[in-house]
């Protein structure tokens, strides 16, 4: 998915919503911009909810169509909380649980990574980034592709990568990881607000 120059971006949004942006240095830049431009007009009420959903869209980098699909899924299933439920479809798509297992560095990088057909789900590769998956589902690198240059240096990035969530087993000697869980959505943890989202889809 394009999204356009990055940084413009997520300035706009006012979140460091792409890993670029997740830097002491823009973090710098951020805080004299906004000291420099003095005051500025509050948003709407809709102005608020369509930052969150765009915050929430341009981290997954998915397309609106898709992410709207998503929202609606999980308000029409009446859900008890729509908002831990689109977390859940988002946290349990196959290129969400590749990034947060480390295999790549960004969301992009294991995006391609799935699409390019180097990733096996209960041993059978899979090329859609979008599968969502489920309880007892087993993710591994495809055998063919563990001595592709792409993977030479993975124990290091996984080494240098955030914690595996609770809700993932992972061997990393194996790099065999079973989701055991589902992702518990926790607002103050997350850089959007998915109640402010579920409220642009239902106005």
């Amino acid at each position: 998915m394009i999204t356009g120059p990055k940084y413009k971006i997520a300035r706009r949004l006012g979140a460091p919503i792409f890993e670029k942006t997740q830097t002491q240095k823009y973090a710098l830049h951020l805080e004299r911009r906004g000291k420099s431009r003095g005051f500025t007009k509050p948003k709407s009420e809709f102005g608020l909810q369509l930052n969150e959903k765009q915050k929430a869209r341009f981290i997954y980098g998915m397309p609106e169509k898709q992410f709207a699909a998503y929202v609606k899924e999980a308000i029409e299933s009446k859900a008890t909380n729509a908002p831990a439920t689109i977390y859940e479809f988002l946290e349990l798509r196959l290129d969400s649980v590749v990034y947060r297992l480390g295999f790549s560095p960004t969301r992009s990088g294991a995006r391609q990574m799935v699409s390019h057909g180097h990733i096996a789900v209960n041993g059978r590769r899979v090329d859609t980034p979008s599968r969502r998956l489920k309880i007892g589902d087993k993710i591994t690198i495809a055998e063919r592709s563990l001595k592709k240059p792409l993977f030479t240096s993975l124990d290091e990035r996984i080494k240098n990568s955030a914690t595996v969530p609770s809700w993932i087993k992972f061997d990393a000697v194996k790099k065999v990881a079973e989701i055991q869980g589902k992702p518990q959505y926790v607002k103050t943890e997350n850089m959007f607000d998915l109640n402010t989202v579920v409220e642009f889809y239902s106005r």
